[in-house]
């Protein structure tokens, strides 16, 4: 007979059953739990943060670094400012994805900063990106899990995959580290200039990690360029006949204190509307305003210095201008055929300003300070520009680049001492290239205008320089000139006379970093594989195009075939730039128009930006490969320079740097902190500083920066390798230290 069961007995039964069912339960599920942590990033993603943790006042700062022993990301979201990258020994890069997780991005929504009250409308644009990039992280979370399984037993294209990428990884590393570039075929433009002077010797960096910054005294003020007011180096000259007083004078020592502020400076106005008005109190000078009012250069308007879109030859407007050229001569075909011009004596850059309706990049030079702060007016506006004069040296671009070379009203002798100035136009004109003269010699009668014109019709013919077009514009009432450069060495070698003189075989025409000027033509190439004997590829698919005159028997900057190399170089750049920076720095790009690539290569960060309105100025250094050339057939433009010295141009000039392992070159070769403090000089308040280097020098660059109080937004580390993205404050030191050869 069955025992009965007792209710009470029954019941305690279920209910230790049902505990040990919900207790085995929640033991699984933690164990899923820990399996699922274990197999998916150990990052904290972003969208977790921002919902679980109210972040009022503090700065937020993602610092990653690559754990040696997991293999996986770690992310630590610190408050604290002095925080620094982890710089662990990592494994050297894998063929496979070493992007940056999603989540180590720090947005203009995230710091509490005067910016951010000031700039609301802005901050609200990066949030609904950040917003929209959350959500397609959510989406494809899972997909990214089993692709990070399947990436492990090396089923995955790493150059395809679509995850926020700073860092590369694999095949692509050799594109980012410093040890890897080679000078390949190219020679380096310290080679070229025979004339250079001797390297600076190597000034070992400092120790003192306090970083005592000061203020300084100087007659210049805010607008202190140091190798263009070097006082005590002017006036020792013997003679200014031919400029000497507006070219470099690079004091021995760099400066190493900070430019002050211009009282009541502000954030620039954002292009395009900088293009019309900027405010009065960030150049606050009015003397052009006064000399050229009448002639449509700048007005004062209340707190706003106004620019008409005039100039002395295009009062009425420089679209009217610009078209007028193309009427008169269609071949100038702007922005297909002209892609890349020169705007020598540019005013206010009006000429430049607007060529941007017709996609055209102009390089716009004046001297400082011969009309007041003009290129200083002009970078202000967004619009490119650099502090030059054609004295007694050759401007620091290479040969046959330009394709319009332009002066209008420019003041310069171009008939004088055999014709120098102008021959160096010639040199810098691409074969076929046109000259636009415009200036009163063209349709005034008064005896000097007369004698300059018949002179300058002597001098062009003798040079082979065919005249295309001598016209007027009768809306702006003033004369053109335009001249076409030759394709060939026919009419060099049908003159009777030898006069200017050919150049001797021996002078190279690329040779351009402190060389004298010199009265004499180079001759055109003519070799189909030389560059210079064809003209490049319509714009914009010279952009991508690989030059003509690049050959698989020349090794590039890498260590591949020269064309293999300039693709490789475009393709990473595309990646990082629209993976990485686009999403991953929290830069609201619409805030960006000046930029500048400190230790550009191919061009290659530059042509990834170019559908964005922005320009960007590509330096090479003089002792690197001599790859500016092939920037400029790119339809992109840059400038030669030693970053042992300062740069000319003035303070706040540029909104975003771009540094890709410039900071540990220049630390072996000269003082370090003294490039910081570069940095700090053109780089406009609140602009960013991207940094690619070793992690050893991002920190020690870190560290400065911290030090003026700059906000470090985001750094990165892997392998030894580093990124760091950091904004300029408004912060000054108030002690000054005097600088004993810039005072008047």
């Amino acid at each position: 007979m069955a025992v009965p069961k007792h209710p009470k007995a029954d019941g305690r039964k279920s209910t230790n059953s049902y505990c040990s069912t919900v207790t085995l339960v929640a033991f699984v599920a933690l164990c899923l739990v820990g399996v699922w942590m274990m197999t998916s990033s150990s990052v904290i993603p972003l969208q977790n943060i921002d919902t679980t943790q109210k972040i009022n006042d503090a700065k937020e700062v993602i610092t990653k670094t690559l754990d040696t022993e997991d293999n996986t990301d770690e992310t630590t979201v610190n408050n604290d400012e002095n925080a620094t990258p982890d710089t662990t020994t990592s494994k050297q890069f894998e063929d496979n994805p070493g992007d940056l997780p999603y989540d180590a991005t720090k947005g203009d929504t995230n710091t509490s900063s005067q910016q951010d009250k000031n700039n609301t409308k802005e901050d609200d644009e990066t949030t609904n990106e950040s917003d929209k990039e959350i959500k397609h992280d959510e989406k494809s979370k899972n997909d990214d899990e089993q692709e990070n399984n399947e990436e492990s037993e090396g089923k995955i294209d790493k150059f395809d995959d679509p995850k926020t990428m700073v860092l590369p990884s694999g095949a692509e590393s050799e594109l980012l580290s410093e040890t890897s570039v080679k000078n390949g075929s190219f020679s380096t433009q310290a080679t070229e200039s025979s004339k250079e002077k001797e390297v600076h010797k190597a000034v070992k960096p400092e120790d003192n990690k306090g970083y005592n910054w000061n203020l300084c005294n100087v007659t210049a003020g805010p607008d202190y360029i140091p190798c263009l007011d070097n006082i005590q180096a002017i006036r020792s000259l013997r003679t200014t006949k031919h400029y000497e007083h507006r070219e470099r004078h690079c004091p021995e020592n760099p400066p190493t204190c900070l430019v002050p502020l211009p009282e009541g400076y502000r954030r620039p106005i954002q292009w395009p509307t900088s293009r019309e008005k900027i405010w009065y109190h960030n150049v606050p000078h009015t003397k052009l305003a006064v000399l050229k009012g009448h002639q449509n250069w700048v007005k004062v308007d209340g707190e706003f210095l106004t620019f008409p879109g005039g100039g002395t030859q295009f009062k009425h407007g420089a679209l009217h201008y610009i078209d007028f050229i193309q009427e008169n001569v269609p071949a100038v075909a702007w922005g297909k055929r002209s892609r890349v011009v020169l705007d020598v004596g540019c005013g206010v850059a009006s000429f430049g300003g607007f060529l941007f309706d017709r996609d055209v990049l102009a390089m716009s030079l004046a001297p400082k300070d011969e009309h007041e702060a003009q290129v200083q007016f002009s970078l202000e506006r967004g619009i490119p520009a650099i502090s030059a004069v054609m004295g007694t040296q050759r401007l620091p671009f290479p040969a046959r680049v330009f394709d319009v070379v332009h002066c209008a009203r420019c003041r310069v002798p171009w008939h004088i001492e055999g014709g120098k100035l102008l021959l160096e136009l010639n040199r810098l004109l691409r074969p076929g290239g046109y000259f636009v003269w415009s200036a009163t010699p063209i349709y005034q009668k008064n005896p000097e205008d007369v004698g300059i014109w018949d002179a300058m019709r002597r001098l062009t013919k003798s040079m082979c320089w065919e005249v295309q077009a001598v016209g007027k514009d009768i809306v702006n009432k003033v004369g053109v000139a335009i001249y076409r450069k030759p394709m060939s060495n026919e009419c060099y070698e049908g003159r009777q006379q030898n006069e200017p003189p050919l150049c001797t075989e021996s002078d190279d025409p690329n040779a351009a970093w402190k060389v004298p000027l010199q009265a004499c033509i180079h001759k055109v190439p003519v070799d189909p594989q030389v560059r210079g004997s064809q003209w490049p590829e319509q714009w914009p698919s010279r952009v991508e195009k690989v030059p003509y005159w690049l050959l698989s028997s020349q090794v590039g900057v890498y260590g591949k075939p020269a064309p293999n190399d300039f693709s490789a170089d475009f393709e990473h750049w595309k990646r990082v730039v629209n993976k990485s920076y686009m999403n991953g720095l929290g830069i609201n790009w619409s805030t960006v128009r000046n930029v500048m690539d400190m230790r550009a290569i191919y061009g290659g960060f530059a042509a990834a930006l170019k559908d964005r309105n922005i320009w960007v100025m590509n330096i090479v250094s003089v002792d690197s490969p001599d790859t500016l050339p092939i920037i400029y057939e790119r339809g992109l433009f840059g400038i030669y320079h030693d970053w042992c010295e300062s740069f000319s141009t003035y303070p706040r000039s540029y909104d975003l740097l771009h540094a890709d392992h410039l900071f540990s070159k220049i630390k072996n070769e000269c003082n370090m902190t003294a490039l910081v403090v570069e940095v700090d000089r053109i780089l406009r308040p609140e602009g960013k500083l991207i940094i690619r280097d070793t992690v050893d020098t991002v920190n020690e660059v870190e560290n400065m920066v911290r030090s003026m109080n700059w906000e470090v937004r985001l750094t990165y580390s892997k392998d030894k390798e580093g990124l760091l993205c950091v904004q300029k404050s408004m912060w000054r030191p108030t002690e000054l230290e005097t600088i004993p050869y810039a005072i008047a």
